[in-house]
């Protein structure tokens, strides 16, 4: 699984040169079913929701082999930055969009369409040779990502007296975000943080004293390397993270994935159009397919919905007025 995490630098997917060149082994033409469609359609944001875009890509490509989708990664926060600055026709997001961000959108008179794409589970880990941390409560990790406990006795008293080192996503993240949101009641967040989550994943498994969080998908692939921590509830119920807690909820550190669209690209961009409709046909197989976790289905289908009538109705509108325009030269 590739996992591009470079902050502050565009990384473009390899599909992108796929679509270029016509897809399909190189062929100039294409022979998808949809290659009399031709355009360019950008994207941003989510360092986690990219590799889905990533996958999405491969697949569209062999049917739309004349639209070339490009997805950066930049994390969630750099995705809306550019979003807003209207540089891109769609954003990728691990969290929802933030009051501020709408405000700036509205502010430069660009409104957005929201589709959920998959579902996450922030996943807390520790060193595989630590013995003693099973589970912990969202109390407890606020203790240990405030700087509160500095060692693990502090947490628990029957815990050994050995320092923390904590890591964690830095700001450029949306689990960062939805971290200090759901677990540190939106408080800053005291540890060793990385842009690169692969990092996190090499320190906790290089220190016997570490605890790190990132998605679901990065704990899957890392599995042997590391331990998976339990979550508590605020009522004291236990949470394990797994494909179905994940879809259901039921896992206290689940979130949705999203995918936000400039509503005016939407109108004119065909490329962009298909791209949203294969993407909610495809129906969270691409998610599954990087470790992450598939909505229920009738959710695809409605957002589905949702859009064909948008792209209908705007297509009618379009229409109206050729022929409004016609009456008028007559």
């Amino acid at each position: 699984m590739k996992k591009w995490q470079l902050f502050g630098t565009t990384v473009v997917g390899a599909s992108l040169l796929l679509g270029a060149c016509g897809g399909n082994g190189g062929s100039d033409s294409g022979s998808g079913e949809g290659k009399d469609v031709k355009g360019e359609v950008k994207g941003d944001g989510s360092s986690t929701v990219g590799p889905i875009i990533e996958k999405l890509n491969e697949k569209f490509n062999k049917k739309f082999p004349n639209v070339t989708v490009s997805n950066a990664q930049s994390g969630t926060g750099g995705g809306f930055e550019k979003f807003i600055s209207g540089s891109t026709d769609f954003s990728n997001a691990s969290r929802p969009i933030k009051d501020d961000e709408k405000k700036k959108l509205k502010d430069k008179g660009i409104d957005y369409k929201e589709y959920k794409i998959g579902q996450d589970g922030v996943t807390v880990t520790v060193n595989k040779d630590n013995d003693f941390v099973k589970e912990l409560s969202k109390k407890q990790l606020k203790k240990i990502y405030s700087g509160e406990a500095k060692t693990w006795k502090d947490v628990n008293s029957k815990w050994p007296d050995k320092e923390i080192k904590p890591f964690s996503p830095n700001q450029s993240h949306g689990t960062y975000d939805f971290f200090s949101e759901e677990v540190m009641d939106k408080g800053d967040i005291k540890a060793d943080k990385n842009s690169d989550t692969n990092q996190i994943v090499s320190n906790v498994d290089k220190n016997k004293q570490a605890i790190g969080y990132f998605g679901y998908d990065y704990y899957k692939e890392n599995k042997d390397k590391l331990k998976v921590v339990n979550i508590k509830d605020e009522k004291g119920k236990l949470t394990k993270p797994s494909e179905k807690t994940i879809q259901n909820g039921s896992y206290v550190l689940s979130r949705p994935l999203f995918i936000y669209a400039n509503e005016k690209k939407l109108k004119d961009n065909k490329g962009l159009q298909e791209f949203l409709k294969f993407t909610l046909k495809d129906k969270g197989k691409s998610a599954e397919d990087v470790g992450l976790v598939a909505l229920p289905k009738d959710k695809y289908t409605k957002q589905l919905d949702k859009l064909n009538k948008f792209i209908d109705k705007n297509s009618d509108s379009k229409d109206s007025k050729k022929d409004d325009s016609k009456k008028e030269d007559k």
